[in-house]
């Protein structure tokens, strides 16, 4: 199981960071190792979909839960890799939010022998995502 926590203060309400991080149609604008989003159905708060992500174009399904103004739950459950991607937003006042993002996931298959590359590789983009929405924002 890997599991990865990043956290990044943003210099911005909650509800503008929140428009960004809800509007998981648009996830690759923010997370590049997103390539496409292609959504299965939608009810209110939950949308079933189908990503391509950028290892090798694999297609992945997911179910993504949006808890308005607090989180988004990303259960990962077919793909080279399964389990849970989460976004929480914590206002910290009025004009600033921390964003932890906390990543919960087993690799399947041959791609668990690259268990440390693939670790370091999400990480990373996971940072650049933060930096990203910080910008949008800021």
């Amino acid at each position: 199981m890997i599991t990865i926590n990043t956290s990044r203060e943003i210099s911005a309400p909650i509800d503008r960071i929140w428009n960004i991080v809800a509007d998981v149609d648009n996830e690759p604008k923010y997370w590049h190792g997103t390539k496409t989003v292609k959504n299965i159905s939608k009810d209110n708060n939950k949308i079933e979909r189908e990503v391509t992500i950028a290892f090798k174009d694999s297609k992945c399904r997911q179910t993504v839960l949006l808890n308005p103004n607090k989180s988004v739950e990303i259960i990962i459950t077919q793909g080279p890799f399964k389990g849970t991607k989460t976004i929480m937003l914590h206002p910290l006042d009025n004009h600033k939010t921390r964003i932890d993002v906390v990543w919960k996931i087993k690799l399947t298959g041959f791609l668990s022998v690259f268990t440390g590359m693939v670790k370091g590789h999400i990480s990373k983009g996971t940072d650049e995502a933060l930096v990203r929405i910080a910008e949008a924002v800021e």
